[in-house]
């Protein structure tokens, strides 16, 4: 990977700049309802509705799922408007949600609620404008850095747990939402005036159209990158979406001592937020470290590597009651390698698709977006049906066997086709 010396320059700085905070920002909206679950349960049972695991695991799973769906619809904006009229839309959007869930507060509904979780798909979507947007005004030499330093802010949920519950805590679960308004206001006014679109003699245009991604889903490689993608991506915003709430059912007493060991005053939605932080912390920032090690041994083996270490410790999640700070160190030892996984998908993505990687791009993503979809909704029903998380864990568990088994399936015929002129590391 170029280093960021070689940046200098090239391109346009400030258009990568806000490249990154736009996906930042949108990072920390898009997963903001999962650090804030416990304190909108609360405020929801205040008025007589009690969300039951199922309906709790829908609404932090909405924004997920309706964030997949939206990367290609502003996929196709980007094409058809621009990156920065695309960027501009959608952020109208996910601010519009966010004051809708402050300016009604406490006498929101849980059905309200949806809503929002729709409108912050739109952040989610990001993903699809931010990248291309920072990546059109660079060659191709330095795509690797620019994407990196444009996609490191999925460091924004990290954000969330750390800083969320301590608003709610203070000011109320509604002011988060008021917060993160007038941080996307703020980002929206600086993007309009300071992100520029590639110009044509620097980028030319080439939009995609539907039947280029009907041809792409008929490559059986497409299905399998999906599944990939879908346990490391899915897993890891899947875990993060649902962390709070299984923190809080599973080691609230644990927390709560704890509380009361180092803090003066211990709230244990604060200290669940902390924790959560902590493990997501490491996913979040181990990505390119996984591309890396992926392109030293190959994508194939690292990912045989991560997913192995996911399956051996999601069973020990599963079938041991765990001490609690035992936990911790399993699930930041988890999302560290779904984080890696994360970067060996797109060490071998480029390869195979270099063509028609803005398309894959989108495709894989919302792949991703779905697998956190089905993981927090299963992660639900197992605390709905058997009042406990062991049969959810089990059933992630055997999916990345299944990837596990997938990987040896293909791993010749990639090696002996199109990895012998791919250039890297198969």
């Amino acid at each position: 990977m170029a280093g960021f010396k070689a940046l200098k320059g090239q391109g346009h700085a400030p258009t990568l700049f806000m490249a990154f905070l736009y996906f930042d920002m949108s990072f920390m909206v898009w997963t903001m309802l999962g650090p804030l679950s416990t304190e909108i349960a609360e405020a929801l049972a205040v008025t007589g509705y009690i969300m039951t695991a199922g309906e709790k695991a829908t609404l932090l799973s909405l924004p997920i799922l309706s964030g997949a769906f939206l990367r290609i619809l502003l996929g196709f904006g980007v094409d058809k408007l621009g990156a920065k009229a695309t960027a501009l839309m959608a952020q109208s959007v996910v601010i519009v949600a966010l004051l809708t869930a402050y300016f009604m507060g406490e006498s929101i509904t849980y059905n309200a609620l949806l809503l929002v979780a729709l409108g912050l798909g739109f952040a989610g979507a990001s993903f699809a404008v931010a990248l291309p947007q920072a990546g059109q005004w660079y060659p191709p030499k330095l795509q690797g850095v620019v994407l990196g330093i444009a996609g490191a802010g999925n460091i924004g949920v990290v954000i969330d747990f750390l800083f969320a519950p301590k608003i709610a805590e203070k000011w109320g679960w509604e002011s988060v939402f008021l917060v993160g308004a007038i941080m996307a206001i703020v980002v929206f006014i600086a993007y309009a005036f300071i992100a520029k679109n590639a110009p044509e003699s620097v980028y030319k245009v080439r939009p995609k159209k539907l039947k280029d991604y009907g041809k792409l889903l008929k490559d059986k490689d497409t299905w399998w990158f999906n599944l990939f993608y879908a346990i490391s991506f899915g897993g890891f915003v899947g875990f993060a979406g649902y962390m709070k709430v299984y923190l809080m059912n599973t080691y609230q007493a644990d927390m709560s001592a704890f509380g009361l060991d180092v803090f003066s005053e211990p709230n244990v939605k604060v200290i669940a937020g902390y924790f959560g932080a902590l493990t997501i912390f490491a996913g979040a920032v181990l990505r390119p470290v996984g591309g890396s090690i992926a392109d030293k041994i190959g994508g194939v083996k690292a990912l045989y590597f991560f997913y192995g270490a996911v399956a051996a410790l999601v069973t020990l999640l599963a079938i041991a009651k765990l001490p609690f700070f035992v936990a911790i160190a399993v699930l930041f030892l988890i999302m560290a390698s779904l984080g890696m996984a994360n970067g060996s998908v797109f060490q071998l993505v480029p390869q195979r698709f270099g063509k028609d990687i803005g398309i894959m791009t989108g495709i894989v993503g919302a792949a991703g977006g779905l697998g956190g979809t089905a993981l927090i909704k299963t992660l639900g029903w197992s605390k709905g049906a058997f009042d406990g998380y062991m049969i959810g864990f089990l059933i992630f568990a055997a999916v990345v066997l299944v990837a596990i088994a997938g990987l040896s399936f293909v791993k010749t015929r990639w090696r002996t086709t199109w990895g012998a002129s791919a250039g890297g590391m198969i």
